[in-house]
């Protein structure tokens, strides 16, 4: 079986030019045979190791260690990255670990270099389940893709057609000494009680289960691939340049192309996807919306709401102190709403303060002959809803002098001229 790894990987990395290979080691049986297997190959092609320390072990720095000497050991230039698991978007320890690691890995990646993964065989059966279970369409249950774009580089997963066994036969000839993660025996993480529960029994009863499945993966990212074609089309046009995504337009595709449209909106800003039911939650709150209400729908670290019929989204947004205040001279002050505030690096000749809407408060805007409700001009000057209430006011006592960076009042302006500078509203995340 040894061999079977050798000629698969020989048979990969002749269709391959000569771009550098970058091996994802964790010091595992799977990541281990991959980079061994690679290293052994001659002509050998440019490569290196990446290891990424999760820190979520007491043994990761040991084992980080081992990573190390048995790349020296094969001359293989080695790196190990420490990343921090943000364990507070409400996506479990298996989620937020692969969401750190994926980070590193694309950061980590120089232009043309080609992140090498040790996915098999049967982690795409694995993959495959677990996206049924989340009720995935056709683009989620053709399951890993075999390249990708990643960082600078790109990623590649060369052994999804090749079987465990034949890793852990490499191995085992080669006497290779690897490291057990526990985690990969915990029943509480999905992928390892599917693999010690539910694939056995499955193959129990259907010896090629697995081979079918990854049949049905491969059918399904070929109808995934036409799908594709219909739906880039469409958020080409539903986009718009705001960021937003047209409410109407997007309800009005076809049943196959609303999900993984919006999938792509969320993640080319950042965000992620949601579950099945949560996408229908948003798609009746967006039906339904009346023009006074503000439907919002949010899922891990992501919110979507609904306004003047389009979808917006945006970070999860976190509650903060509306009474807070503070005196400010221009220099840059951090808000609890977020963002900060800046004067370009001048100074006020007097002190004012800096404070969120209350409620009441009204000013003339600077050039306007009539003074205005604050509430009419954030409505009529079109401010999101969710953005007034984290609008810095800059006043002195009862009068304000400026809402954030977009309106200056009368009673502001000679104090702005003064300073030859206008109020900057950052607003962060």
């Amino acid at each position: 079986m040894s061999i079977a790894l050798s000629d698969h990987l020989s048979a990969a990395l002749a269709d391959l030019d000569d771009t550098p290979l970058v091996v994802a080691y964790s010091g595992g049986p799977d990541s281990t045979a991959l980079l061994h297997a690679l290293a052994m190959h001659a002509p050998r092609p440019v490569m290196r190791a990446l290891h990424i320390d999760h820190g979520l072990h007491a043994e990761s720095g040991a084992w980080a260690v081992h990573c190390r000497r048995f790349c020296e050991s094969l001359d293989v230039p080695f790196e190990s990255v420490r990343v921090s698991v943000d364990l507070s978007r409400g996506e479990g320890v298996e989620g937020a670990a692969r969401r750190a690691r994926r980070a590193a890995f694309a950061a980590s990646l120089r232009p043309g270099e080609r992140m090498v993964l040790a996915h098999h065989h049967d982690d795409q059966v694995e993959t495959v389940l677990l996206k049924l279970m989340r009720g995935a369409g056709p683009e989620g249950l053709a399951g890993m893709r075999e390249r990708r774009a990643m960082g600078a580089g790109e990623q590649w997963r060369p052994l999804l057609g090749l079987p465990r066994d034949a890793l852990l036969d490499h191995i085992a000839l080669h006497a290779l000494h690897t490291i057990h993660d526990p985690s990969n025996d915990d029943p509480r993480v999905a992928r390892a009680w599917l693999r010690s529960t539910v694939l056995p029994a499955l193959r129990e009863h259907w010896p090629h289960a697995g081979q079918s499945i990854v049949h049905s993966a491969r059918l399904c990212g070929e109808a995934a691939a036409c799908l594709r074609d219909g739906w880039m089309e469409a958020y080409g046009r539903l986009r718009g340049p705001d960021g937003s995504l047209d409410a109407p337009g997007w309800l009005a595709l076809p049943d196959a192309w609303r999900g993984p449209l919006l999938d792509q909106w969320l993640h080319a800003a950042g965000l992620s996807a949601p579950t099945t039911a949560q996408r229908d939650t948003l798609e009746r709150q967006a039906r339904e919306a009346a023009a006074e209400r503000l439907p919002l729908v949010g899922w891990l670290d992501t919110e979507v709401r609904v306004w003047r019929g389009k979808l917006w989204a945006m970070p999860r947004q976190k509650p903060f102190d509306t009474a807070w205040s503070s005196p400010w001279r221009g220099e840059p002050l951090a808000l609890p709403g977020g963002g900060s505030l800046t004067l370009g690096g001048r100074r006020l000749p007097a002190a004012v303060t800096v404070r969120y809407r209350q409620g009441g408060e009204s000013l003339k805007p600077a050039g306007d002959r009539h003074t205005r409700e604050l509430r009419d001009l954030l409505q009529r000057g079109g401010v999101p809803p969710w953005e007034r209430p984290r609008m810095p006011l800059v006043v002195d006592g009862d009068t304000v002098l400026a809402v954030a960076d977009r309106w200056l009042s009368e009673a502001g302006k000679p104090l702005f001229d003064a300073a030859g500078a206008l109020p900057l509203w950052h607003r962060g995340d």
